[in-house]
C-alpha cells in the first residue's frame, strides 16, 4: 500500500502531540475543544469502544484518542455554535493536513455518526416539555447565509442571495433539528414542507407525545403537543402561528405576544 511521505510521519508531527501538551493544561485544552478534559474523557469512555479501528499493512491504526479529537476540533462549534460552525469550520483537508493522516480518511463523518448513535437516547431523546402554558414542544424558525458567486436560485425576495437554515429548538434552547442548503427562493413554509423534518411531521411519523390535558384545565379535555412557528408556517393542529397581519383585534395581539 503506498502512503504519501508526509503521512509517514503522523507520530512525530502530527497535531495530536499538541493536543497531549494542552491534556497539561486544562484552561488551553478547553479553549482549544471547547469541552475541559474531564468531559472529553467521559466522552472518550463511551465512543472510543466504538471508534477503535483494526491495524492496516504499513499503517498504525489511528487510536480512538486521535480520532476523538480530530472531531472534537470542529465538534465545538457545530453542536454547541452551530451557526458559527456552518460559517467558518475548518475544511476536511485542513484538518488531514493539521494531522498528517490522507484526506480521504472518513474521520469527521464516521466520529460524528458514532458519538450521535452514543448519546442521543442520553441527551437528545424526545421528552414532553412544558412551555408556559402551553404544550411546547420546539419552536422552529429559518434563518439566511449569503452564499459566494449565488445563482438565480439562491436569490430571494429581500433581493439578496441566500441559502436557507431551517432549526427546530426546544423550550430549553436546544437545537432538536437543523436542515441546511435550501434554496433563498424558497419560502420558509416551503423549506420545511420539503424537509425530511416536515415529511415525517406531515406523515405523523415524528413519535409526538400523545395529547394530555392542560394544567388545571382537564375539563378542556387532551390538548395536543405542539410546535411554535412565525407567520410564514402553515397553521396545523400540531403548529402554532401568530395571526397574520396588522390590523387585528385586541384578543388576536394578546394571543400573539403569549406566543412569542
Amino acid at each position: 500500500m503506498w502512503v504519501h511521505e508526509t503521512l509517514l510521519s503522523q507520530d512525530l508531527y502530527g497535531e495530536f502531540n499538541l493536543v497531549k501538551e494542552l491534556m497539561q493544561h486544562h484552561d488551553k485544552f478547553q479553549s482549544y475543544f471547547r469541552l475541559d478534559k474531564q468531559q472529553f474523557d467521559t466522552l472518550l469512555m463511551k465512543v472510543g469502544p466504538l471508534i477503535a479501528k483494526m491495524d492496516i499493512e504499513f499503517l498504525c491504526s489511528i487510536s480512538p484518542a486521535e480520532r476523538l479529537a480530530i472531531r472534537l476540533s470542529s465538534f465545538s462549534n457545530y453542536l454547541l455554535v452551530i451557526y458559527r460552525y456552518l460559517a467558518t469550520g475548518d475544511s476536511y483537508t485542513t484538518i488531514a493536513s493539521s494531522y498528517r493522516m490522507g484526506v480521504s480518511t472518513s474521520i469527521v463523518p464516521s466520529v460524528a455518526q458514532v458519538i450521535w448513535d452514543c448519546l442521543v437516547e442520553e441527551y437528545m431523546s424526545l421528552k414532553r416539555v412544558s412551555g408556559g402554558r402551553l404544550p411546547l414542544i420546539s419552536s422552529r424558525g429559518g434563518t439566511e447565509v449569503e452564499p459566494a458567486s449565488s445563482g438565480s436560485l439562491f436569490f430571494n425576495y429581500k433581493g439578496t442571495f441566500s441559502i436557507v437554515l431551517l432549526s427546530v429548538v426546544d423550550a430549553r434552547y436546544r437545537f432538536r433539528v437543523v436542515d441546511v442548503g435550501a434554496y433563498g427562493r424558497n419560502s420558509d413554509g416551503g423549506t420545511l414542507a420539503l424537509s425530511p423534518f416536515g415529511k415525517n411531521l406531515q406523515a405523523g411519523c415524528l413519535n409526538l407525545p400523545e395529547d394530555s390535558p392542560l394544567p388545571n384545565a382537564e375539563h378542556l379535555g387532551p390538548i395536543p403537543h405542539v410546535f411554535v412557528g412565525d407567520e410564514a408556517f402553515p397553521l396545523r393542529k400540531d403548529l402554532l402561528r401568530p395571526f397574520p397581519g396588522r390590523q387585528l383585534r385586541a384578543p388576536q395581539r394578546v394571543f400573539n405576544y403569549r406566543l412569542s
